[in-house]
């Protein structure tokens, strides 16, 4: 972190002296940015599947996600933007609603550490449906400051970062910086940037895990299951569940730190492309807490209506029993990544474009990708463009991957989420945008300068599929 201070500073320091030198060398200049651009931006995001990464690799996947943002840039000077993007997110999930599963049926709930999170008559739940837990939903807020200062002849801008973001068990502290130079009259570029998030869990543990964390061996006569009567495979009461390689995680610090490099060429009067190369370490607690490993070795334990534990696996019949956890989500302490692309637009006339991309990801956790997309603005007149697009992921799994209850104990590393399996994904995507060149329609003082609108559809072949809409509005200040 310190290495990546001196270089943000050392970039800052020799590129304010060269702004000095240009300086005496231009009489006239545009501005950066002429006037303060504001941007609104609303989305709304909609998934379902079938396979937690909360319930150990089964159960229901259904989320909702409401998001806002506001993005203000505001020119300083002739040379300096400032950019602030502030935004606010409310989601409600099935699958973290289940880190506490054993309230379905109306009690008041908790997200994982409250005693008295039981049901009168005993507990129920299902991974199959969501808990009225409070884990069920939250909110997500992030702001980020980005200032840029460009030279005098525009052919070198160097901009400076920092990000903050908070959720009920997550913090983020982020801060970063960058530089790029254009040359051979502005058709080539380099650009060089560097981040850094310093990120902080409090973790929440399924409920069962919890409890025998906080009370030892003895949790089964305690707290939560006080009163509860936990049953085995075949639906017998039973004293026997004791998951004993769960252990709490001694530090919960994620610390990521990013270098990203990139060029660009416009190559004719109708094809420009880029490639980049990206360099990513992160260290600390990279896995989920409250995400549920099954141990094939263990033998199952089960709490609520004991009736539906052979239709456990049965979305459509399994309403009332949920399975104890043997551990959560247990991966290395450090990931290493490695993502490169390109990007290839041409513009074929006046109405037509074709806007290419894709990206090769490999980490040393075992995971590789590839990543190919297409979008087609076509310019239907002045003011209206519409733009089709497709996009196709194909990723290879984790080496620390395996389906439900697959895992065993005397494995070092495990996890059941499917973000880590192989997979691959399909998304169709349009949009329509709406350019008001003259801003003729105006807000106190600001006047239109485009509206977008766009929708996607996403599909997953492990049974992930997802729609997202979203609209953007800018206005410019007059």
């Amino acid at each position: 972190m310190k290495n990546i201070s001196l270089i943000v500073f050392v970039l800052i320091t020799t590129l304010g002296f060269s702004q000095q030198k240009d300086s005496t060398e231009v009489v006239y200049k545009k501005r950066v940015l002429e006037s303060t651009e504001v941007d609104f931006l609303l989305s709304y995001y909609k998934q379902d599947g079938l396979h937690s990464a909360v319930s150990g690799g089964i159960g229901s996947e259904k989320l909702t996600d409401l998001a806002s943002n506001i993005v203000v840039a505001m020119p300083l000077n002739d040379d300096a933007v400032l950019t602030i993007d502030a935004g606010i997110s409310a989601y409600t999930s099935a699958s973290s609603s289940n880190i506490n599963p054993f309230n379905a049926s109306g009690a008041s709930g908790g997200r994982g550490d409250d005693d008295d999170d039981r049901v009168i008559g005993g507990p129920t739940g299902t991974p199959w449906q969501a808990s009225s837990g409070a884990s069920a939903s939250d909110v997500y807020a992030s702001v980020v400051a980005n200032y840029s200062h460009s030279s005098d002849d525009r052919n070198l801008v160097w901009n400076v970062d920092v990000a903050f973001s908070n959720e009920y068990d997550y913090t983020s502290i982020g801060f970063g910086g960058g530089i790029a130079k254009l040359f051979n009259d502005k058709n080539s570029e380099v650009s060089f940037k560097v981040n850094a998030y310093l990120d902080q869990w409090r973790p929440i543990y399924p409920t069962e895990l919890h409890e025998y964390a906080k009370y030892g061996s003895n949790f089964l006569n305690s707290g939560f299951f006080t009163g509860v009567t936990v049953y085995d495979q075949n639906g017998n009461a039973s004293t026997s569940y004791l998951p004993s390689d769960f252990t709490n995680w001694n530090g919960t610090n994620r610390n990521s730190y990013a270098a990203s490099f990139g060029f660009s060429q416009v190559a004719t009067k109708k094809m420009q492309f880029s490639v980049f190369l990206d360099i990513l370490s992160q260290t600390g607690m990279l896995s989920t807490p409250y995400q549920r490993v099954y141990f094939a070795d263990k033998a199952n334990y089960y709490i609520g209506q004991s009736a539906y534990i052979p239709y456990y696996l049965n979305s459509s019949i399994n309403s009332g029993v949920y399975q104890l956890a043997d551990d959560i989500e247990r991966l290395p302490g450090t990931r290493f990544k490695i993502p490169f692309g390109t990007r290839l637009n041409y513009y074929l006339n006046e109405r037509v474009t074709f806007r290419t991309y894709y990206r090769y990801y490999w980490d040393d956790w075992g995971v590789t990708s590839h990543t190919a997309s297409l979008e087609i603005p076509v310019k239907l007149s002045d003011k209206f463009t519409v733009f089709p697009s497709y996009r196709y992921y194909t990723q290879g799994k984790a080496k620390y991957f395996a389906p439900f209850e697959t895992h065993v104990s005397t494995e070092q590393y495990y996890t059941s989420d499917y973000d880590l399996s192989t997979f691959n994904a399909n998304q169709y995507g349009f949009g329509i945008s709406y350019t008001d060149i003259f801003t003729s329609a105006k807000i106190w003082n600001f006047g239109l300068k485009n509206i977008d609108f766009r929708f996607s559809h996403y599909d997953r072949n492990d049974g992930l599929n997802a729609n997202i809409i979203t609209f953007g509005i800018k206005f410019v200040e007059q």
